[in-house]
């Protein structure tokens, strides 16, 4: 695949090459074949590009919301031009069905830009607290460290509400999937972002990441990954003392209670961890179930997951594609051995590849049952296609299991009577609770407790994460 702009980086509004020799490959999970090369940056390139958000500030932070408004507003149509290109992006670099490239995938990068739109249109940007005047003013220039499992979400969902704060950005996507990340920075330059504003480098954490993560002229991070990395991430930036903003790990439970449709819980279940090959942080990957209807839980899982058709991204029938990479693939096989000699029942797929797909890192689709909170697999993040079924006794029990983690991402209920589902949602230790699959609601706040995370993403919410507050006091009524 030919791209004109695989060797170069978008900083000051211009294409500019790589100042080192790195080069990376990328390769398509589906082929298990680099299908592109591109520059891996240096602290140098790194540097550049925050210069050029440094001296864009004081200018873009000053425009009003009418005129940022107007640049999102040409953000989005620019992005709907290229909505294509960016479905097939991902679909390559990630491996994801070309279907759900379309609808979900690349939707969620046009779905941000038009709830962002939407916040800042109703947002204030002052207001009155007794005789002061308190502004929500920039924070200043960020350093956006996005992952590959959801390119586009992550990406749009942290530069669009960057902007309309006033704020300037560079841009650190995945190096596994950076070819949306590249066509998105075309859409920016397409729509007429200033110079300066929106700025991309592509390089490794260790290197680019954890140098703009210090940079003192970074204001702020923003940094979606795993815990891991989010620590080294938060440990860095503390000695310049900027904000930093984390979605990290999860482990999210999905709480079936005793009244809900057991058959209509446990499909959709199955469906919802094997969505994106399992490859999201808030997967509902704890499926807990009544003891005394686990037998049937498994019955009905298990049929779920024959149902699932895995295979290649380009076919129309494929439901789930391949995970991200080789190390990826092995993390996941090894997480599924482990579950097997620590005496989960192994209800569907295991360890291998399924039939007939020896070419691509096609995981099967596992489910795990009789599985105890002790377990490897009930505690870990395992990032794949595997499903860990928890049997509970009590309604509280259920609650107890649930919040039992070091991750607070999401959390599910399903529920026949919705006051029920409500106060157990009250009850869940979690960042987003979703009742009874309703469906995703980028109006509403989206990130962690505990060590999943801190800050709020989507919206408004996401708006004010990328704000100062400044008291003027004295303004008077």
């Amino acid at each position: 695949m030919q791209y004109d702009n695989a060797l170069r980086f978008f900083i000051d509004g211009q294409w500019l090459m790589a100042s080192g020799a790195g080069r990376m490959d990328v390769i398509n999970p589906a082929t298990e074949h680099p299908f592109m090369q591109i520059a891996i940056g240096t602290t140098e390139d790194a540097d550049l590009a925050v210069r050029a958000a440094f001296e864009a500030f004081p200018a873009f932070s000053q425009t009003s919301k009418s005129e940022r408004l107007e640049l999102l507003r040409n953000v989005l149509r620019c992005y709907n031009d290229r909505y294509e290109d960016i479905a097939h992006a991902v679909s390559t670099e990630l491996g994801a069905p070309l279907k759900f490239s379309r609808e979900a995938q690349a939707w969620a990068g046009q779905i941000h830009l038009e709830s962002t739109i939407a916040a800042l249109e109703a947002f204030s940007f002052d207001e009155h607290s007794g005789s002061s005047m308190v502004t929500w003013e920039p924070i200043g220039v960020c350093a956006l460290i996005t992952p590959w499992n959801w390119p586009l979400n992550q990406i749009v969902c942290k530069v669009a509400p960057a902007l309309a704060a006033g704020c300037t950005v560079v841009l650190k996507p995945s190096e596994l999937a950076p070819l949306s990340a590249m066509i998105f920075a075309e859409v920016i330059e397409k729509a007429g972002v200033p110079r300066g504003v929106f700025n991309l480098i592509n390089g490794t954490g260790p290197v680019v990441g954890q140098y703009l993560a210090g940079h003192a002229k970074v204001d702020m991070v923003s940094f979606t990954g795993s815990t891991r990395a989010g620590i080294i991430v938060a440990k860095t930036a503390a000695e310049t003392v900027k904000r930093v903003a984390q979605e990290l790990g999860g482990k999210s439970a999905n709480i079936v209670l005793a009244d809900a449709d057991l058959e209509d819980a446990v499909i959709k279940g199955v469906e919802a961890c094997f969505s994106n090959s399992g490859q999201s942080c808030d997967a509902p990957t704890r499926l807990l179930v009544p003891a005394e209807r686990h037998a049937e839980a498994l019955e009905i899982a298990r049929r779920a997951a024959a149902a699932t058709r895995v295979g290649d991204p380009l076919s129309e029938n494929t439901d789930m594609g391949p995970v991200i990479s080789q190390q990826q693939f092995d993390k996941i096989q090894g997480l599924i051995g482990v579950g097997i000699e620590e005496g989960a029942i192994l209800v569907a797929g295991g360890l291998g590849k399924p039939e007939g797909l020896d070419v691509g890192y096609y995981a099967k689709p596992t489910i795990f049952g009789g599985v105890t909170p002790e377990m490897t697999i009930a505690r870990e993040e395992i990032f794949g296609p595997v499903l860990s079924i928890m049997p509970y006794d009590t309604e509280a029990d259920a609650v107890r299991i649930a919040n039992d983690s070091i991750y607070g991402l999401a959390a599910y209920v399903q529920a026949g009577n919705l006051e029920r589902a409500r106060a157990v949602a009250r009850k869940l230790r979690a960042g987003a609770v979703y009742v009874n699959y309703a469906p995703w609601d980028t109006h509403a706040p989206f990130g962690g407790y505990k060590q999943s995370g801190n800050g709020r993403e989507y919206s408004h919410w996401g708006i004010r994460d990328f704000m100062e507050v400044k008291g003027i006091v004295g303004w008077g009524t």
